[in-house]
């Protein structure tokens, strides 16, 4: 049917007057369903288990930690967005509180965390990691490890200068993360100072690390690491062999390492692609008594490399190239090595969701121990809202591809709010009964059924 055109306008003859009252309403709708998810996987007595010795005050440290989690998920960046928050109905009855404490409150509760406090919030994490991969099955778990910066203010502790090519004046942390490339979780993190080499403390956190999946996930399970240049490190090497995990790492063109050397002196190489070509060799390092299994590839390209350690040497008339050497114990063909270590690139997309959605790159007082906790409390965040994608099926199954990237399609946080978390609604009474009552919408409407019923099951 078509309608008239004047029945498709509407005259605006006047402004709208505008009111505030104490109205019983809320702009995060969504958070009753991810209230009922964390009921179910029972989080608030895993975390008084872990920090039932944390001072919380009278607010107590489960329900701040649920204000955190909370006030990340909704999409805030600052502890100063508390205040916004503070007469929003469902968000205080998903934190479990009467009313919403000020941001002061919260940044004193931080300060008050200690290493053993971190150490109890970082195994809640590694409990409720471990919980979900048991459930999915994997059978191999592909693991990303890189440090990312997070700039600091000038009076920040334990912040320093080091190598940000972008800001190079600014202190920092250098936190190094563990990315589990089948799902996008961060299994472990390990705040640092800006001032640290990328592999600083890097084989203690990778055996750490291996020793608490095992013993969560026996034994059987394949772990596989993949790193770049910087980890190229005789401790790290020798502790993937003994604990018999696998690793793909880039080896740097250094002089020591003789891979320059070996590139110019070689004259055949096997295309395996249209621009792509490689050759294999056993490099032996004296220094460190290892002989590893080394695939160098060539790229072509169509300008001058900008790496300054391919010289002239590896620039040949018939066009330009980029190198690249990979170290490795896979029983991989040279093609598989360089799908699989290209792979390593999907954690940039983790890390940018975790600094743009989840506020890790925010710092929000000058003292180490919390800005420390706020990081564990934003991967966490993260790390739920993961798991709950994948218990909700909203995480469907992807084909397995030979980067071995991601193995479901995961929504990203800002289109999460947008389905189903920024939905406004009204919470009223109807039969003697609270209810959440929302616009008709058939989309949403649909939604919020599927993942009622799944979380319901």
């Amino acid at each position: 049917m078509r309608l008239k055109v004047t029945r498709l306008r509407r005259a605006i003859k006047r402004e709208l007057t505008i009111q505030f009252g104490n109205e019983q309403l809320t702009s995060y709708g969504g958070l009753e369903l991810l209230r009922r998810y964390f009921q179910l996987i029972g989080l608030s007595a895993r975390i008084r288990r872990a920090l039932g010795k944390h001072a919380g005050g009278d607010y107590g440290s489960t329900h701040l930690l649920l204000l955190v989690i909370g006030l990340l998920v909704v999409g805030a960046r600052r502890l100063g967005h508390l205040r916004y928050l503070a007469h929003d109905s469902l968000f205080a009855r998903f934190c479990g509180l009467a009313r919403v404490p000020s941001d002061r409150t919260i940044v004193n509760w931080l300060k008050q965390f200690t290493q053993t406090s971190l150490h109890a919030l970082m195994r809640l994490n590694s409990e409720l990691l471990y919980a979900q991969i048991a459930k999915l099955a994997l059978r191999r778990l592909t693991i990303d490890l890189d440090g990312t910066v997070i700039r600091t203010g000038g009076k920040v502790a334990w912040a320093a200068r080091g190598f940000n090519p972008h800001h190079r004046k600014h202190p920092s942390y250098y936190p190094l993360l563990a990315h589990l490339a089948q799902t996008g979780h961060i299994l472990k993190l390990k705040n640092r100072p800006g001032n640290v080499h990328d592999s600083k403390g890097a084989e203690r956190f990778v055996r750490e690390l291996i020793g608490e999946m095992r013993a969560a996930l026996g034994r059987r399970l394949t772990l596989e690491f993949r790193m770049d240049a910087a980890f190229f490190q005789q401790k790290l090497l020798k502790l993937f062999t003994r604990l018999g995990c696998f690793y793909a790492v880039k080896v740097p063109f250094s002089n020591w390492t003789g891979v320059k050397a070996l590139v110019a002196a070689q004259s055949r190489w096997t295309a395996i692609a249209a621009d792509l070509d490689c050759f294999e060799t056993q490099l032996a390092l004296a220094v460190w008594g290892l002989e590893l299994r080394v695939v160098v590839y060539r790229k072509r390209v169509h300008h001058p490399s900008p790496k300054n350690y391919q010289l002239d040497l590896f620039s040949p008339d018939d066009g330009y190239f980029e190198y690249s050497a990979v170290a490795t114990n896979l029983t991989l063909t040279p093609q598989a090595v360089w799908s699989f270590a290209a792979g390593r690139g999907a954690q940039e997309k983790t890390f940018a969701e975790l600094k743009g959605e989840f506020a890790l790159d925010v710092v929000p007082t000058n003292h180490y121990a919390a800005n420390s906790a706020w990081l564990q409390l934003s991967i966490l965040a993260h790390n739920l809202m993961r798991s709950f994608q994948l218990h909700s099926t909203l995480a469907l199954p992807k084909p397995r591809s030979p980067k071995r990237t991601y193995s479901y399609r995961i929504a990203s946080m800002k289109t999460l709010r947008f389905l189903f978390i920024n939905r406004a609604a009204r919470l009223t009474r109807i039969s003697g009964r609270k209810t959440l009552r929302f616009s008709a919408n058939s989309a949403t409407e649909g939604l919020y059924d599927r993942i009622a019923h799944r979380l319901a099951a």
